[in-house]
């Protein structure tokens, strides 16, 4: 099947022609680099937030609130831009049921326990590997060939995850590691899903309805598993309400703003920063400091991204390719 517009994160993140792949590389305008910029520090230190609100708030609440004030900021954002938020019913609305649940929902989930299960940064860059397994994914799926800078990405990704664990396998993988990989994989199959399908769509549209979905599905799972308890102090207050508004509403109207502007790889690349700003201020926030193999792996980690993305932004499937309808939030 074709593909019609797709959304990815983290939270994410082309129809070539909007994205700007294939057409003649431009300048980007000051502000819309900064605008990313601004993106990649906001959901950089939504990690620390993430780790700090989960002190005293359960995941499953955490995230319904986040997710829903981000649906709501992105509703209003179409609003003001007078953007059509119309979904054809019958499939492409089951399409998009299925791309919140596993690129919004899942994701968000797996990405919490992940921080309570191990460092702030080993949970950021192991998330951050779904490049990889985004182009692993359509091999078979999309019957994209995986060809040399894949196999590259995949090899890096693979030996980064390695250097990382092995320390840690004498006490056996730590669930925080497994959970990581989990919302990478799960964000790479939702990415790899709506690239499958066709959904006729605004990427706003489908951005703004897969949240609102994640965030439903996210609430139902927790009045099942009973996770909605728990008492707010002054700095996991700070830090939900970081999450919330900053963290997901400002950013995403941040990156709405200012991805139009900017070519779907530099877009793609940029968000690579998120997990380097999420590590570097865990060390300083939290005293997260990662080890000399943490930076090795992680650095493998970041390679191997850069290696799906940028073959990505030259028309491939390494990353999603309407930057606009991304959704990376951490």
């Amino acid at each position: 099947m074709t593909s019609g517009h797709q959304v990815a994160i983290g939270d994410r993140p082309h129809d070539p022609v909007a994205a700007g792949v294939g057409a003649p590389e431009r300048r980007a305008p000051l502000g819309a680099s900064l605008g990313l910029l601004g993106v990649c520090v906001l959901w950089g230190l939504n990690w620390p937030a993430v780790k700090l609100a989960l002190q005293d708030v359960q995941p499953w609440t955490l995230r319904t609130v986040g997710l829903g004030v981000g649906a709501l900021a992105l509703l209003a954002v179409a609003r003001l831009r007078g953007t059509s938020l119309f979904v054809p019913s019958g499939r492409p609305r089951l399409h998009i049921v299925v791309a919140g649940i596993l690129n919004v929902a899942a994701y968000n989930i797996f990405t919490s326990y992940a921080q309570i299960g191990t460092t702030t940064g080993r949970a950021a860059f192991c998330a951050y590997t779904m490049p990889v397994w985004v182009s692993l994914m359509a091999a078979p799926i999309l019957k994209e060939r995986l060809d040399r800078p894949r196999i590259v990405a995949l090899l890096a990704a693979v030996a980064g995850l390695a250097v990382v664990l092995w320390p840690l396998v004498s006490n056996g993988i730590p669930i925080g590691i497994l959970c990581a990989l989990g919302a990478a994989l799960s964000w790479a199959a939702g990415t790899v899903y709506l690239k499958w399908v066709t959904v006729e769509a605004t990427p706003i549209a489908i951005a703004a309805w897969q949240l609102a979905v994640g965030s439903l599905a996210v609430a139902i799972g927790g009045a099942i598993i009973g996770g909605h308890g728990g008492t707010l102090h002054l700095v996991s207050g700070l830090a939900v309400a970081y999450n919330a508004f900053l963290g997901t509403a400002l950013a995403y109207f941040l990156w709405f703003a200012a991805v139009r502007h900017l070519p779907a790889g530099t877009a793609g690349l940029g968000t690579l920063m998120v997990p380097v700003i999420g590590a570097i201020s865990s060390a300083i926030l939290l005293a997260d400091r990662p080890t000399e193999t943490d930076l090795i792996g992680f650095a493998l980690i970041v390679f191997a991204a850069v290696c799906a993305l940028a073959f990505s932004s030259r028309g491939a499937v390494g990353a999603p390719s309407t930057p606009e309808a991304t959704l990376l939030d951490p």
